[in-house]
């Protein structure tokens, strides 16, 4: 009885942990819309612009996150020209637990030589939900959980963009700052929550090889002060101008294949298989997303440059 007690409790952390190590959703085509990243990034077009996800990670594994994501940003119309808004909305499951994230986004952009340098601010509010029937209860006479526990976390966060006609760099913090009614408000997160900071480092840059193909190398870092510093590496080929063909390695995590068609001026779809490289390999058949994309507003059709990133 003890043992069976125990072994629930164990899975129960296991999921626990993978929820906070994974705090923020992993997607592998961010590199096709950074507002997934990065705040700052809303509002660089002039257009507007939607992109809509679905992710399915390890695919046979019981419990495995499976993500829903919609992002929605735009140019505030003005002669300036300055200024962004963004919405994002998350669902994200693992195993027993529920997170639901919605976030609004607002940039500023200065013109700086030849490109744009934006500054970006997140606010918005997460749920988490853990549902015990979710979870397989050998013993019907032990009471583990609670039927159904919900947490509430607004959460604010910061980010920082340049960009130009070629390449691209950002900087930016998810979650600087969030509050927990459990714990003492605090602008350390990690007294003020049961959450970590993370910070992201990326940037990535177009190669023109012919009148045909373009050449986009791009990578993005993640540090977490508690532990390893992680990294992705994508390399992405364009075609015509119209048909992307990729591949990325995650550090410690898995190596990604990737294809993005634009199958019309404002419509595009794209699709990524990971293949896990951790010892999760031997219990899980891979992770597929697929994401669909809508460019819409009275400025697409003044944009001659095609949408690199």
């Amino acid at each position: 009885m003890k043992m069976k007690k125990s072994i629930i409790i164990i899975f129960a952390l296991m999921l626990n942990i993978t929820a906070k190590a994974q705090q923020d959703p992993m997607i592998s085509q961010y590199m096709f819309n950074g507002l997934f990243l990065n705040p700052a990034y809303a509002g660089s077009h002039k257009y507007i612009t939607s992109s809509l996800l679905h992710r399915t990670q390890w695919v046979n594994f019981s419990g495995a996150p499976k993500t829903l994501l919609l992002a929605v940003d735009g140019m505030i119309p003005s002669k300036a020209e300055n200024m962004g808004l963004g919405l994002i909305v998350i669902h994200d499951q693992i195993g027993a637990t529920q997170q639901t994230d919605i976030y609004a986004n607002y940039s500023y952009m200065l013109k700086i030589k030849k490109g744009k340098l934006a500054f970006g601010l997140k606010a918005g509010v997460s749920n988490y939900v853990f549902k015990s029937d979710n979870v397989t209860v050998w013993d019907a006479n032990d009471q583990v959980f609670a039927a159904k526990k919900t947490a509430w976390l607004p959460k604010f966060g910061f980010g920082a963009y340049y960009f130009c006609d070629k390449w691209y760099a950002g900087i930016s913090v998810p979650t600087l700052v969030a509050y927990d009614s459990n714990h003492d408000f605090s602008f350390d997160v990690n007294k003020g929550s049961f959450l970590n900071r993370h910070y992201y480092l990326y940037g990535g840059y177009v190669f023109k090889l012919s009148e045909k193909f373009k050449l986009k190398p791009s990578t993005l870092i993640k540090y977490l002060p508690s532990a390893p510093i992680e990294a992705d590496i994508n390399l992405n080929l364009l075609y015509m101008d119209k048909f992307w063909i990729g591949a990325s390695y995650r550090s410690l995590d898995a190596v990604v294949f990737m294809i993005e068609y634009q199958t019309n001026s404002r419509f595009r779809v794209g699709y990524a298989f990971d293949l896990t490289t951790s010892k999760i390999r031997n219990y899980s058949a891979g992770t597929h997303e697929i994401m669909i994309g809508y460019d819409f507003g009275k400025n697409y059709i003044k944009e001659k440059t095609p949408r690199y990133f």
